[in-house]
């Protein structure tokens, strides 16, 4: 009796299970921007989940007394000792200090993980409403600025309020994760993933940030109409 299926090849790779992902407990990660509410959340979020965080700002006093604030291990420095002590690094900055963050910080991230999660907005009488920088996305702007690192884009569309209610046990949302490097994207899926109730999930490469970024606007106008703190979640993944 023959066979009608096509015989297997013996070298051929097996296909790499998507949610396979690296083991980061061990990895320090930075928030620059780390005193402001988004990236107070984040920084929170990862040091339950028992990661080494370290929060950023311009004033090291005053990342110091955030970190003091947040409490579970957290330490506060100036942005520049974030970024060399760190092993990826959160940019949670306001947009109009984006690029000149970035820049001040070009030697300091060299050859780091960055994941990029600002959101270009502005605001009229209207609401909120997407901004295009000239390189496409604050992700891509971020990748131009730091030719030495690996940029990523990820944690665009996380509420402050809920990251920073220790009432929540859990965060119900997925995280769209956008990058180059398969390898770097994974690190950032696992991260998010470390966070109970979140999931990282690949959603393209950095040309494909600006409509993440945007959705924000979005998101602001639900939780306005329905007084919430609306989340994505991504149905048959």
């Amino acid at each position: 009796m023959t066979s009608s299926s096509a015989p297997q090849d013996p070298t051929a790779k097996a296909r790499k299970d998507p949610w396979d992902l690296p083991d980061v407990s061990g990895l320090v990660v930075g928030v620059l921007g780390g005193t402001g509410e988004q990236g107070r959340g984040l920084a929170l979020r990862f040091a339950l989940a028992g990661q080494k965080v370290i929060i950023g700002s311009r004033a090291a006093d005053r990342a110091r007394d955030a970190a003091a604030e947040l409490g579970h291990g957290v330490e506060g420095a100036d942005n520049a000792e974030t970024a060399r002590r760190s092993d990826v690094v959160i940019v949670a900055v306001p947009w109009d200090g984006h690029a000149e963050t970035l820049e001040s910080l070009r030697e300091e991230l060299a050859g780091k993980l960055v994941v990029d999660c600002v959101n270009p907005l502005g605001f009229d009488k209207k609401g909120a409403y997407a901004l295009k920088p000239e390189e496409g996305s604050a992700a891509e702007q971020a990748a131009a600025l730091l030719p030495d690192s690996r940029v990523t884009a990820a944690f665009h569309h996380l509420s402050a309020v809920l990251l920073q209610d220790t009432s929540l046990a859990e965060i119900d949302t997925d995280v769209m994760v956008l990058g180059e490097e398969r390898a770097d994207v994974e690190i950032v899926q696992a991260l998010a993933g470390r966070v109970p109730g979140m999931r990282g999930v690949f959603a393209g490469r950095l040309r494909n940030a600006h409509q993440v970024e945007s959705l924000v606007a979005n998101l602001i106008s639900v939780n306005r109409r329905y007084k919430a703190h609306a989340g994505l979640r991504i149905t048959d993944v």
